[in-house]
């Protein structure tokens, strides 16, 4: 009976996961859409490159941007990770403005977007000071990061969620392939937008 009862859950196991969880499956989903991050991790470079005069202009900047990306790339790949797991087990199915569980995740989202950018552009005024280089000032930094921060979650918000429903629909696991394409997006948006607010400051 005890072997009975391990064969019928390897059989179980087996026909569940099948493709699922094989290396080949694993690497054949996510290789392509790891290609890209690599592709947009450049690209977001060389918008920076392009900020030249921004970065001149606003004492600091040059400090808070690495953490812009870095703070939008986790709560964005958290995000997604969340929506993924919502979509295996069936809580999310569509874009659904009652669901709660889709909700709460895009909301909780843009909430530590917002915390976490006022937070940044005060560490980054401090860090500044600390080593002795010039800051445009706390309210400055504070800004340009929430500008940034707020608006590229929103747009990283929608996008995951089409994106992480969308995969699914295709037989893609969006496990294997939300996180890396939202975190190349993310970078890409992000210093897009910290361009963005850059240049709405240096306008007031």
């Amino acid at each position: 009976m005890a072997d009975s009862s391990h064969e019928t859950e390897a059989d179980i196991e087996e026909y569940y996961l099948g493709d699922y969880a094989s290396v080949g499956s694993i690497v054949r989903e996510a290789l392509p859409f790891e290609l890209l991050a690599t592709v947009g991790g450049v690209l977001a470079g060389l918008i920076l490159s392009g900020m030249t005069d921004e970065l001149a202009m606003i004492p600091g900047l040059i400090v808070i941007a690495p953490a812009v990306l870095g703070m939008r790339g986790n709560i964005s790949s958290t995000l997604g990770s969340r929506l993924g797991s919502a979509i295996h087990m069936g809580l999310i199915t569509e874009v659904d403005r009652k669901n709660p569980e889709l909700t709460n995740n895009i909301f909780g989202s843009l909430l530590l977007s917002l915390m976490l950018s006022i937070f940044l552009g005060i560490l980054g005024h401090l860090m500044t000071l600390a080593m002795g280089l010039e800051s445009a000032g706390p309210l400055i930094l504070i800004t340009i990061a929430v500008i940034a921060g707020v608006s590229s979650g929103l747009i990283l918000s929608i996008v995951a969620v089409l994106f992480a429903l969308g995969m699914f629909r295709f037989g893609f696991d969006p496990d294997n392939v939300v996180t890396p394409s939202i975190a190349t997006i993310g970078d890409i948006v992000s210093m897009i937008m910290l361009f963005v607010a850059a240049r709405v400051v240096l306008l007031l």
